[in-house]
């Protein structure tokens, strides 16, 4: 039951909630074990006092004395030492499946998650969120809730012992927390609002990076620096304001917990003076308000820790709960025709931006999409991949409607490059290998060859070995893109998508490239995205794409025949071939 109740409030496995449950055992025990050096007090005291008051002289034992000094420290380290293990050892391992499980939930949803969302968001979420958590988890939660437990314990002791006192040392407890716990609201609104300041500074650092060589050529770098100096001023006061809004309820808590010496003393003395209790029993309560307020003195700051923690574990469930995109791992296909039948597509229910697509790019050919910048060529292209699914109608892959597919499996049977290449920083042939995990060495350099990367490679110092750097910093655009299309080619799938795949290669390397892309697409199904009429001019198929819908369809003969508008852009581009400056 207590398990269930922190696996959906915290977000926790079953082994993280039992271990949390263990650790608040422990640190419950590791509370109440410093209580015994309380009791040594108290003896000591008693052996002080009792001859003052009349009574017999006690001759201390050193040598007990010490062992009980021993046999306390000895369990205080046991029980330290177990609430060690279950409060951090265990917490990290858990942060670890958190952040694995959050990975593995973005992995599986659909690609257009992504387009729509914040990236900075999301790696905020796995790295600064679940690192905030981890000391939640390790500090927070144990020790409030081992507080609150050891303190009940503690409270039975003390009404046994003098229930007058006791209620004067604890009245200011559940005070102080309701203080704090009003405040909530305040703590909520802090913590919204730094979230909100890191994130729009997140999202400007990010781009400064990005648009760098931008920045820089426009001689940018002075107004963006004050942007973003600006951004980290107002996180400065977000931070500020958040620590002042927690801080209150905390602070005035403390105040109240302080008060209940004041009230110990107070109580006290009265029933002193009416010899109501003794002087060593009032010593105990002071020395003992000491032991229970200090952690509970924690337990505050930690539960509004807990409180403007809400917000992040909200954000980290968000994504645990996203539905992944599913469909069949097991179909047949009748061939690779891909096929649009009556397509329309849109973004978040705006203007469509697909209307009444209907084509089949058939197996052994090549269809290519072209059209005017803006005319839906690269949503075509995704949405036969299924990185989206079509408002309506479908698209098909030997017969298969892919929105029934599983993604994952579908795209085994893609080859893909993009126009804007993606590179690890790793080697050169880890990053061809990308394309076959299982590939060798010698089909990873061989694929390359293909894609005309040997000549490149072999002016590097560590030649295929070579670390690329971030995104392939070390490469120029042609270069990336070559690795690209030896990815393709190693992984020698049965559809291949195009997009402007050659767009950064001059005439030469292009020719090369058309090459080796012809040993690619033999008997495969091909859909190739570019405004190069030299590019597709061999194409079987030529779909025109305008303004979201099909202008006309055919073979390129067919289409300089029809007088529409890929003849006026093939006019356009042999007018632009001839200009000079």
């Amino acid at each position: 039951m207590i398990s269930e109740f922190f696996q959906k409030r915290f977000g926790l496995t079953k082994d993280g909630s039992d271990n949390l449950i263990r650790g608040i055992v422990y640190t419950m025990l590791v509370d109440i074990s410093f209580m015994f050096p309380v009791g040594l007090y108290a003896l000591l005291i008693y052996m002080w006092i009792e001859p003052l008051t009349g009574g017999e002289i006690i001759e201390p034992n050193l040598g007990m004395f010490i062992l009980l000094i021993l046999i306390v420290l000895g369990i205080i380290f046991a029980f330290a030492w177990k609430q060690y293990h279950f409060v951090f050892n265990t917490t990290y391992v858990e942060s670890e499946n958190r952040r694995v499980n959050l990975g593995e939930n973005l992995r599986k949803l659909p690609l257009s998650f992504f387009e729509n969302r914040d990236l900075a968001d999301l790696t905020s979420t796995i790295m600064n969120d679940c690192t905030d958590l981890e000391h939640v988890f390790s500090h927070a939660v144990p020790q409030l809730l081992g507080s609150i437990l050891s303190l009940c314990l503690v409270s039975i002791g003390m009404f046994v012992f003098d229930w007058r006192l006791a209620i004067a040392l604890l009245w200011v407890v559940p005070v102080a927390f309701v203080i704090l716990y009003v405040s909530k609201g305040l703590i909520y609104k802090g913590g919204d609002l730094v979230m909100k300041d890191l994130l729009n500074c997140g999202d400007a650092m990010q781009e400064c990076i990005e648009s760098i060589r931008d920045l820089k050529s426009y001689n940018y770098e002075d107004e963006y620096y004050g942007k973003i100096s600006g951004l980290t001023s107002i996180i400065e006061k977000s931070r500020l304001k958040s620590e002042l809004m927690s801080a209150a309820g905390v602070i005035t808590g403390k105040v109240v917990l302080n008060l209940g010496i004041v009230s110990v003393i107070l109580l006290g003395s009265y029933l002193i003076l009416n010899s109501q209790v003794s002087i060593f029993t009032l010593l105990i309560f002071l020395i003992a308000s000491a032991t229970v307020y200090s952690p509970l003195e924690n337990g505050l700051m930690f539960l509004a820790e807990i409180l403007m923690m809400d917000n992040k574990i909200a954000r980290a469930q968000e994504i645990e709960s996203l539905v992944v995109e599913g469909g069949l791992t097991d179909y047949e296909l009748d061939g690779y025709d891909v096929e649009f039948r009556n397509v329309n597509f849109n973004y978040d229910d705006l203007k469509d931006v697909l209307t009444d697509i209907s084509f089949t790019a058939h197996q052994g050919e090549v269809t290519a999409l072209v059209g005017p910048s803006g005319g839906g060529k690269s949503t075509v292209s995704k949405l036969a991949a299924r990185f989206w699914d079509p408002v309506s109608g479908e698209v098909c892959l030997g017969g298969q409607d892919l929105s029934k597919l599983d993604s994952e499996k579908l795209l085994e049977n893609f080859s893909i490059v993009f126009q804007d290449v993606i590179l690890f920083n790793n080697t050169i042939l880890e990053n061809i290998r990308v394309g076959r995990k299982d590939a060798t060495d010698e089909e990873v350099i061989q694929a390359a060859k293909l894609a005309e990367c040997d000549e490149f490679v072999a002016k590097l110092p560590d030649g295929y070995n070579t670390v690329i750097g971030e995104n392939g910093e070390l490469l120029s655009g042609g270069q990336r893109q070559r690795i690209s299309i030896a990815r393709a080619l190693l992984k020698d799938a049965n559809v291949i998508l195009l997009d402007e795949a050659t767009s950064f290669l001059d005439v030469e390397n292009e020719s090369k490239i058309q090459k080796a892309l012809s040993e690619l697409i033999k008997n495969k199904t091909v859909i190739i995205i570019a405004h190069r009429m030299r590019t597709i001019a061999n194409a079987d198929k030529i779909v025109v794409l305008d303004d979201g819908r099909i202008a006309e369809q055919g073979s390129p003969d067919e289409l300089i025949a029809n007088d529409g508008l890929f003849k006026r852009m093939v006019d356009l581009q042999n007018l632009s071939g001839e200009w000079k400056i």
